[in-house]
């Protein structure tokens, strides 16, 4: 298991909206995730729990441990809300809690329990194509307020932000002034290539989403069981018996969503965000 390289910024998480773990993964073990993404993680679909090359993420313990730590509980859910990403191109300012636009909806009446854990697979403190985020945005449903931040991802961190929180990724960091970054949303930013960032190689990330099993929980899955990108990663990869045993010994309470949504007629129809009822 990997160990935690310092401890969890819990305050700093539930004030901010994220926080970053440093130098939980060496060196060896982000080289190995960048080959296992490459090999699509041993499976030709499925999120990373039907991915055996990539079903460590879920499983070594870490996004676990430092989900008790925010969360004050040991039982910690998941249920298939995980990806990886190659050169990723898309932009934009957005929020992925089910309700974003309703701040009376469910999502909005309490402590927001869901958590996004990213693992970005090479440099951003100095190179571009990385996360932006708005920092406290996680208590605020405008998608305009909150300081836009661009995270200094090392190789080896993990992110965890609240899925309430307004980000985008494939951010743009500017190398003069120092650190700077543009908005994800000013699509006539134009930047003289000389004060841009480079890229560190292929862009790649791992993200999964975990929580407490509990109102929050079922409003996004109920969500992204509506979606289509969400419900075809599903069908193309159910969960083997090995997969739920092995998440089940890490500690996941684990809802097997592959298999509610395989012969659902009514999932997945919708290609974009529609707020679900309440």
């Amino acid at each position: 298991m990997p160990t935690l390289g310092q401890p969890v910024d819990v305050d700093g998480f539930w004030k901010d909206g994220y926080t970053i773990v440093k130098g939980v993964y060496s060196p060896e073990e982000i080289a190995a995730f960048r080959e296992q993404c490459r090999a699509g993680g041993g499976a030709k679909g499925g999120d990373l729990l039907a991915r055996p090359g990539l079903r460590s993420v879920l499983t070594d313990g870490a996004m676990i441990e430092i989900a008790r730590k925010i969360l004050g509980k040991d039982e910690i859910y998941y249920a298939g809300d995980s990806a990886f990403t190659i050169n990723a191109t898309g932009r934009g300012w957005h929020k992925d809690n089910a309700d974003r636009t309703d701040g009376n909806a469910p999502d909005w009446r309490s402590r927001y329990t869901q958590l996004r854990f990213g693992i970005y697979l090479q440099d951003h403190t100095k190179h571009t194509g990385g996360l932006n985020l708005r920092k406290g945005s996680h208590e605020i449903l405008s998608l305009k307020e909150g300081e836009n931040i661009y995270v200094p991802f090392e190789p080896g961190d993990i992110g965890v932000w609240s899925m309430r929180i307004t980000h985008s990724g494939n951010g743009q960091l500017i190398r003069f002034p120092r650190r700077k970054t543009t908005d994800p949303d000013d699509k006539d930013t134009k930047i003289p290539s000389w004060r841009m960032a480079p890229k560190d190689g292929d862009r790649m990330a791992i993200f999964a989403a975990l929580g407490l099993d509990d109102e929050h929980a079922a409003r996004y899955t109920d969500y992204l069981k509506t979606r289509k990108y969400a419900v075809d990663l599903w069908r193309g990869g159910p969960y083997s018996a090995e997969a739920l045993e092995e998440a089940r010994r890490a500690g996941l309470k684990v809802r097997d969503v592959p298999s509610e949504v395989i012969n659902d007629p009514n999932a997945g129809k919708n290609a974009d965000y529609a707020p679900i009822p309440y």
